[in-house]
């Protein structure tokens, strides 16, 4: 098992949640967190502990997001009018390796992080390495014809564990794919409930 899944399956169990909604968590099999102690019966959450939580679910869900970056992306979303958690999930969203994952390139938000840096992903034709790049209503986003075969994106396409939102359009004979807007949270196909309210409320203490 490689450093990188496991560290997704830790995600899980510590979060007791299968965050992506996939077969393989090991929620699906044992209910509690990571450790000799995970099995023990925690005790009730403060306020302060249920923000923290789904701070850490939300973040957790988009794989390698640092803290200074998520930070970054809640002060950004602040400065914008309107709702604030709104905002925040449409930042996170067009976040290109959010935009591989949700297009079905790959099978995993670890998988688009890696492939985005490893410079198999081209936007409006030109490549793009940066996981975090974020794209833009009508931008179109492709897999490099030389990158079209590698087992992890032909498995990816036959997944039956999620669909392609509505938000963007994809063609997956030709391997590409268009955002077309920016979506609500409640367009957001998280296969666990998220509560971008209670991130916004932790950050505003």
């Amino acid at each position: 098992m490689s450093k990188r899944i496991a560290a997704k399956h830790k995600i899980d169990r510590r979060l007791g949640v299968n965050l992506w909604g996939r077969s393989k968590s090991p929620l699906n099999k044992r209910e509690y967190g990571p450790g000799m102690h995970g099995a023990t019966r925690r005790k009730k959450p403060t306020d302060y502990g249920i923000q923290l939580f789904a701070k850490q679910q939300l973040k957790g869900y988009y794989g390698s997001i640092s803290e200074k970056q998520f930070l970054r992306y809640f002060k950004e979303a602040s400065r914008r009018p309107g709702d604030t958690s709104e905002t925040l999930i449409g930042i996170l969203e067009t976040r290109l390796d959010a935009v591989v994952y949700r297009m079905k390139f790959v099978p995993t938000v670890f998988a688009a992080r890696q492939f985005v840096n490893h410079g198999h992903i081209l936007v409006n034709g030109k490549k793009v390495t940066i996981p975090s790049y974020l794209v833009k209503e009508g931008d179109v986003v492709e897999i490099k014809s030389a990158s079209r075969e590698i087992p992890m994106v032909l498995e990816a396409a036959v997944l039956a564990e999620r669909d392609i939102p509505e938000y963007v359009e994809v063609d997956p004979k030709a391997f590409k794919g268009t955002f077309v807007r920016v979506p609500k949270f409640a367009e957001v196909p998280y296969p666990v409930q998220m509560q971008p309210s209670l991130v916004v409320e932790f950050y505003s203490r």
